[in-house]
């Protein structure tokens, strides 16, 4: 037997399985030594932090980050050491007391040299008053996220408002409060 998509269209509609949209609930999965989601967005806690090649002391050091607040992405754990990716890509392995749970974001980390600044609002409105205009890789501290908007401070008294999708540093419609 065979049935016309219309009718097929029809059946779906008259049970009611498409009567109300959907909603996806993303599930990140938990860390097996810290029980924190993986992934997960961080900042390095000193200005000198050596990349290892892998999860301990006897790997190379294939990088040194020499900027305190940077942010990174931890992608993965193993006993006292991070798998951490930056805002370029670059990955490699951290001991986990070079990390920071405070969240800082990159400003448009992949803007061109010569880009425009980018202005910071009073409000999280494009039409509120511009308190601050920040060049790319500014290192952000994130307070709030919501509704694609993050609140942020630069510095010890420049805070204001910014398109969530201009930072390396959250995920796209992430929230935090």
């Amino acid at each position: 037997m065979r049935f016309s998509p219309a009718l097929l269209a029809a059946a779906v509609l008259a049970l009611g399985l498409f009567s109300r949209p959907a909603t996806a609930v993303v599930e990140v999965p938990a860390g097996k030594v810290s029980g924190l989601p993986v992934p997960r967005y961080v900042s390095l806690k000193t200005d000198r932090v050596n990349l290892r090649e892998g999860p301990s002391k006897d790997h190379r050091t294939a990088w040194v980050f020499q900027r305190a607040g940077l942010p990174v992405e931890i992608t993965a754990e193993f006993e006292t050491w991070r798998r951490i990716r930056d805002a370029e890509g670059t990955e490699g392995w951290v001991l986990h007391s070079l990390l920071s749970g405070r969240r800082t974001a990159l400003v448009m980390p992949w803007a061109k040299a010569g880009t425009e600044p980018l202005p910071l609002y009073d409000k999280a409105d494009e039409k509120a008053r511009v308190v601050a205009q920040l060049q790319p890789n500014v290192i952000a501290n994130v307070r709030t996220c919501r509704e694609g908007w993050c609140r942020i401070i630069i510095g010890k008294d420049t805070s204001g408002f910014i398109k969530q999708d201009r930072l390396w540093g959250v995920y796209p419609n992430e929230t935090l409060e």
